[in-house]
């Protein structure tokens, strides 16, 4: 026990510096916690035995899981809402294509058996969302004509369609009668779909009506809604992975308190996912068996790149009006990666005999996709000119929290203080300051002009220069010419119950809202 510990200790310290190489050498991090599973492998330095497939499904299964779903918390539906619709082409028809087009190649070509080539095409089907996230976060890479959006929607949500296929496939090549695939197809949907919106609308309901009394019982309660979001679903046979997926994007754009420290929790916690899946999956290997399966997988690898991603990213994205670079950019970006081993392990685990090496086959592909693909994405996009550099990639996350420059300070209103017993739209505030929030007793009240200030209050103030702090909430709005705030006064506005403006940037000047301020197209509005 006490060297497994002293050895997980090990390996995720050598990931963090592996993490800090990616940086500086523009290799991409999952590669190197890949090739960090080889060196301690069978074949590597340490010489650790593990050939376990089936520990090593139910771990990836469960790291896989949380990726998903934190993948789905992270998609931003403001920026991903007008792209929506391509991207789920992308992740139904475009998994079908692929491995439509892919199980033609190993039949007809490389003569594989007819369910080798089946369950070969279906676990390269899907595109990897840890290494696409990985790739547009850590680079920055925020990509024009909502190409980033699209390509984050589409890997996070065609892991689940490309785990149907593989399902059917193994049904297929099992001795065992089961299932008809008409019925695979309808419980996976259906099934995964319905449980993971109701999980989610269940859990929003709690999170907003009941008070955890404990700090960090919300993050705890978030945890038991994921699992119970993979697992119900698969008790009845249907798509957990789908379900997972759902559950993540209605939690993660609904208004439920404390999103900031769920952000950095999941953050962390598929961060550590994702080294542990990846390590996993290189310790598993064995490169000494790459070399008698590089032949096929290479010829699969090409295939893939250059014809099957581009042929189906074309049929798909032509009639969209996608123009010649934002194709080829789409195309480039479709890598293999850790969900197709996963996929392949699961094929293993689940005794389906093959007279092929499916998982070594699919290592291989992976490991040049994310090396290849990943590797040269960056390049790619900037030689296609489809770089953005007047935006920044993370807004089109949903964990995107903004800085403005502003800065809050508070202060005791104490009794003879010439702001006791005066109405907030009395007293004489410094230029540019804006009173945010007065803390009166355990209340929180939302100060409008008519407020009165009482002694033993304590007020919160914006003064220009501002850091965000947990207590203040904010989000941006972006004032089209059609926006119904569009050339009207501050004053003139009907809003809601403890909400406040808190600030105007138009261009590069900030404006502190007051009740004869006009907000007109272009502003972008800061609001509480």
């Amino acid at each position: 026990m006490i060297y497994i510990l002293l050895l997980c200790s090990a390996v995720i310290m050598l990931s963090i510096a592996a993490n800090r190489l990616s940086y500086k050498f523009g290799m991409p991090v999952l590669l190197l916690f890949m090739a960090l599973g080889m060196v301690f492998g069978s074949d590597g330095l340490f010489k650790i035995s593990f050939d376990s497939y089936q520990i090593a499904k139910d771990v990836c299964t469960i790291g896989l899981t949380f990726i998903m779903f934190y993948g789905g918390f992270g998609v931003n539906w403001k920026t991903a809402r007008p792209v929506a619709v391509q991207s789920v082409l992308l992740s139904t028809l475009g998994v079908a294509l692929t491995a439509f087009f892919t199980a033609i190649f190993c039949y007809y070509i490389l003569g594989f058996r007819a369910s080798e080539s089946f369950l070969t095409g279906a676990v390269l089907s899907s595109t990897d969302a840890a290494s696409v996230f990985s790739i547009l976060k850590s680079k920055k890479l925020n990509l024009k004509d909502g190409t980033a959006p699209l390509l984050e929607m589409e890997s996070g949500s065609n892991d689940p369609i490309a785990y149907l296929l593989v399902i059917i496939g193994i049904q297929m090549v099992s001795k065992t009668p089961g299932k008809s695939i008409t019925y695979l197809l309808f419980s996976g949907i259906v099934y995964g779909a319905v449980i993971g919106i109701a999980i989610a609308a269940l859990g929003i309901l709690i999170m907003k009506r009941v008070a955890f009394v404990i700090e960090g019982l919300d993050t705890i309660f978030v945890i038991a809604l994921v699992m119970m979001a993979y697992a119900l679903p698969e008790l009845i046979g249907g798509n957990g992975f789908l379900s997972v997926y759902l559950t993540g994007i209605l939690l993660g754009n609904s208004e439920i308190d404390n999103k900031i420290v769920l952000v950095h929790f999941f953050d962390g916690l598929t961060g550590l996912a994702q080294i542990l899946l990846f390590f996993l999956l290189g310790l598993l290997s064995y490169p000494h068996m790459l070399w008698r399966v590089a032949l096929p997988a290479l010829c699969i690898a090409v295939f893939l790149i250059f014809v099957v991603r581009p042929v189906s990213m074309f049929l798909l994205l032509k009639p969209f009006g996608a123009d010649f670079r934002k194709w080829l950019l789409v195309s480039w970006a479709g890598l293999r990666g850790a969900a197709s081993i996963v996929f392949a392990i699961i094929v293993i685990a689940e005794g389906v005999t093959l007279n092929v090496d499916l998982f070594h086959i699919v290592f291989f592909i992976s490991l040049i996709s994310v090396a290849l693909q990943g590797g040269l994405l960056p390049k790619v996009a900037q030689k296609l000119e489809m770089i953005d550099y007047r935006a920044d990639v993370r807004k089109t996350f949903n964990d995107y929290q903004e800085e403005f420059s502003m800065t809050l300070t508070a202060f005791a209103i104490t009794k003879g203080h010439n702001w006791a017993n005066r109405l907030v739209s009395d007293i004489g505030m410094p230029t540019g300051s804006l009173a945010v929030m007065i803390k009166r007793d355990k209340e929180t009240i939302i100060p409008k002009g008519d407020t009165r200030i009482l002694a033993g209050d304590y007020m919160v103030m914006s003064v220009p220069s501002y850091h965000c702090d947990d207590e203040i909430k904010l989000k941006e709005v972006k004032i089209s010419k059609s926006h119904k705030w569009c050339n009207k006064c501050i004053g003139e506005l009907d809003l809601k119950k403890n909400r406040l403006i808190v600030m105007i940037k138009r261009g590069d000047e900030i404006i502190t809202p007051r009740g004869d301020t006009k907000i007109v197209e272009g502003d972008i509005v800061v609001k509480m």
